[in-house]
């Protein structure tokens, strides 16, 4: 095999760079390299993609704040019709009219049906009395929120499940925009649906922010998603098609620094924007600027050769070319000479959709393991990042920690990446999240230092899964299926997230069954990712026979690409 991979390296060696492309097919990966593979025109493009970027998290994590219940107990105006309790004090109303809670506070719920004055003298227990549930609304704390949606539509009490639904049904919108973007940025390329993954955010997500009704606002809420996932996952696979194959992982690892930036904005914005109508408006905002920047943001030059688009793809290779000072490499190399590059088998006007996945049985094992990935990464990351309010924190401080944890997670992320190779990295991050989580069920409540401990590292572990997730399933999918491919481990994983908002609810059948949950099926994802193929120094494949025969780091594959760096 050494003998072979000399030979071969000879005779490649012995050509120019533009007689390499004329004289026999070769992969991308050298003509890449040629453009220069990481430059300024790379860091241009990631430049260009965290504009839209950091509305991610904004929306993805804004039911923490839009949805938050602030302290609520019942309008007790029908007591006093009579004026009967107009020489008592606010505490004093408070006493006679509502039962008290085990910790002293009035009860969200319920109230008396007549005025208990007795209890102003302490003669009886107010949890033996006869009560109702509240008759005309509630009163709620406006202290930490100007408004939220409990507030606006009254979602608490017997309602309380619909205003955990509003983050359910987003997350569906998410769901299915992985499908529908994935399946229309791989047939009609990855810039001209970003745009309209631009539009469609920009719309909806202004509307919800007028919504009049709840209604209203869940179905504003679901294409908003549906718009977002557009960015999430174009954006990413951007990203890396343009990167060569050693700086793919530090791409990577840089495009999503600025979820954790803006996980990180996030309670400050919050904080001085507290009418939610007004946040949702704010955290929008940025996707303003992002249409004015999109059109300098260049189409994938993979997807434009392997779609026979040419003159496109020679265009933008120049760009590349002439911003990384490379422009002298391409300077012989005419746009049909692209056709000799390996990209995608001859597929004539073959489109490829889901169905692919599952045709072959290499590519229906790879479908099924990265679809189990992902819906225990996702579920995880989202049932610990939605659940904020068990720190007994402050709700902006607690957001802004989980913000914080996560930049030194990217780093530990890039280095396990780069180190321990892409699988090892997938199956440490995910298992070590659900020990972590685990953990927090065995400590008890009362040891609360202990448990933010732990659960702050729980929340850097699973967002360092994530950030290893999108590298790696970018890695595994070929050319001609990767947005595809994307796009069904995203809706796979999005199928998770929408669960793990309801998930929570369960905390009323048994106080630590959704940590439960979140560790089993982290761990169980974990093993399962064991048996993906390894990514690390491996060309992305290009056809759906690529992934039949097995990838190797051959000998010959090394020498080719350092020659072409």
């Amino acid at each position: 095999m050494v003998g072979r991979a000399q030979v071969h390296f000879t005779l490649i060696a012995s050509f120019e760079p533009h007689q390499k492309f004329r004289s026999a097919k070769m992969k991308f990966e050298n003509l890449l390299a040629e453009v220069g593979g990481f430059g300024k025109y790379q860091i241009s493009i990631i430049a260009l993609l965290v504009i839209p970027r950091v509305t991610l998290p904004f929306h993805f994590l804004l039911n923490n704040f839009i949805a938050a219940i602030p302290s609520h107990h019942c309008d007790i105006s029908s007591l006093d019709a009579d004026g009967i309790l107009g020489n008592l004090s606010r505490e004093e109303r408070l006493t006679v009219s509502i039962p008290a809670q085990e910790d002293g506070t009035p009860a969200s719920c319920h109230m008396f049906s007549y005025p208990q004055f007795q209890l102003l003298m302490n003669s009886s227990s107010s949890t033996e009395l006869p009560v109702v549930e509240c008759q005309n609304g509630w009163e709620y704390d406006n202290s930490t929120f100007k408004s939220a949606l409990a507030t606006e539509f009254e979602l608490v009490c017997d309602r309380r499940g619909l205003n955990k639904a509003t983050a359910t049904i987003f997350f569906v919108g998410v769901m299915v925009g992985a499908a529908i973007f994935g399946w229309l940025s791989d047939r009609y390329g990855r810039k001209r649906m970003l745009l309209m993954s631009y539009l469609i955010s920009i719309s909806f997500g202004v509307a919800s922010a007028f919504s009049q009704s709840f209604i209203m606002f869940a179905i504003m809420r679901f294409f908003t998603g549906m718009g977002l996932t557009g960015i999430s996952i174009i954006s990413i696979v951007l990203c890396v098609e343009w990167a060569d194959i050693a700086h793919r992982t530090i791409a990577g690892v840089i495009i999503s620094l600025d979820w954790s930036v803006s996980t990180m904005m996030l309670p400050g914005i919050a904080y001085l924007v507290n009418d939610w109508r007004s946040l949702i408006i704010t955290v929008t905002a940025p996707l303003g600027l992002a249409v004015i920047t999109w059109r300098w943001i260049p189409e994938s030059a993979r997807w434009l050769i392997a779609n026979g688009r040419l003159e496109e793809a020679h265009l933008y290779l120049s760009k590349c070319a002439s911003a990384n000072n490379r422009q002298h490499n391409l300077r012989d190399i005419k746009p049909e000479t692209l056709a000799n590059i390996i990209i995608a088998e001859d597929r004539g006007d073959k489109k490829y959709s889901y169905l692919d996945l599952v045709r072959s049985s290499k590519m229906r094992k790879l479908a099924l393991l990265t679809g189990i990935t992902w819906f225990g990464v996702a579920f995880t990351y989202y049932g610990i990042s939605l659940n904020i309010s068990g720190f007994g924190l402050n709700l902006y401080l607690t957001q802004f920690i989980y913000g914080a944890i996560e930049m030194p997670s990217k780093l530990l992320a890039y280095v396990c990446l780069d180190k321990l190779g892409r699988r090892y990295s997938q199956v440490g991050t995910l298992i070590t999240t659900g020990v972590c989580t685990g953990i927090t069920v065995l400590i008890p409540r009362d040891l609360l230092l202990a448990r933010t401990v732990i659960a702050v590292l729980g929340k850097g572990f699973s967002e360092a899964s994530f950030t290893c997730v999108f590298l790696y399933t970018t890695e595994l999918y070929p050319t001609v299926l990767r947005q595809n491919g994307l796009g069904y481990s995203s809706f796979v994983g999005r199928v998770g997230v929408s669960l793990a908002p309801l998930v929570s609810l369960l905390d009323e059948v048994w106080l630590p069954l959704p940590q439960v949950l979140f560790c089993s099926v982290a761990v169980i994802a974990g093993f399962v990712a064991l048996l993906l193929p390894e990514t690390h120094n491996v060309r992305l494949p290009e056809t759906i026979e690529d992934i039949e025969k097995t990838r190797k780091r051959s000998v010959c594959s090394q020498l080719e690409y350092q020659l072409g760096n």
